[in-house]
């Protein structure tokens, strides 16, 4: 893929969004070439998400693949002394 048309698709992946992306990569590669799909989820957004959305702090994190997929998995203590796990599907941010 040249340059200059590596950087358009670049920039106009976000604006169609990632469910269509992994396939327009996949097309604009040459046969025989396998494209792997990276994850739309860090393991730092996973967890500054899940700070924020449970009011408590991450004290391990680990990523777990299987199946073609990754899982962070998350532990949280709140300042009360909970103590408790979350999954965040790093392909959707999905908090399970």
């Amino acid at each position: 893929m040249n340059g200059w048309r590596a950087a358009l698709l670049i920039l106009w992946l976000p604006v169609v969004g990632a469910d269509v992306a992994p396939a327009i990569a996949a097309a604009a590669e040459p046969a025989g070439r396998t494209v792997v799909a990276r994850a739309a989820v860090s393991m730092d957004q996973a967890v500054r998400m899940v700070e924020e959305r449970f009011h408590a702090r991450v004290v391990k994190a680990e990523a777990q693949k299987g199946d073609g997929r990754t899982v962070y998995v998350l532990r949280l203590l709140n300042d009360s002394g909970k103590v408790w796990t979350v999954r965040v599907d790093a392909s959707d941010g999905s908090v399970q």
